[in-house]
């Protein structure tokens, strides 16, 4: 069985197309989501969002177990939780941390990324279409091995 790559989204991201637009453009979750389907090709892909911490965190776990690559937008999470980090770290595979505007272009407080000292590769500014970039990333780095 292939094991699907997880797409993991922090809160406050259910509400993409209507926050704040001239940040985060007008492309909703649900979109997004299509996108990464349609970037996966016929890999199976377990997309999901969480305002709960706790939640992305048990998601990180099952991943460890059942997944080979994790692409994950933690949103403020990125900045705060140690927590997550560490479950991060316990995924063997590719971890491509994501982010839809360019943190380092916004206020100071976004330039600390606790995700980035785990992660194989960042993306960040690419909008919405960052994700299906991520998708492809993932499935490349999968296709290359260890």
């Amino acid at each position: 069985m292939t094991k699907p790559i997880y797409v993991l989204n922090g809160p406050n991201l259910n509400r993409l197309g209507t926050r704040e637009p001239h940040l985060y453009g007008s492309t909703t979750l649900a979109e997004v989501e299509a996108m990464c389907r349609e970037a996966a090709g016929g890999r199976p892909l377990e997309f999901r969002q969480s305002n709960r911490e706790y939640e992305l965190i048990d998601w990180i776990h099952e991943a460890i177990d059942e997944g080979c690559a994790i692409v994950i937008n933690p949103a403020a999470f990125t900045f705060t939780s140690m927590a997550i980090l560490d479950a991060l770290k316990m995924f063997p595979g590719p971890v491509i941390e994501l982010h839809i505007t360019n943190i380092h272009r916004r206020e100071p407080m976004y330039h600390r990324s606790y995700v980035s000292l785990v992660a194989t590769a960042v993306i960040a500014g690419l909008g919405p279409r960052g994700y299906a970039v991520a998708v492809a990333a993932a499935l490349d780095l999968i296709a290359s091995g260890p």
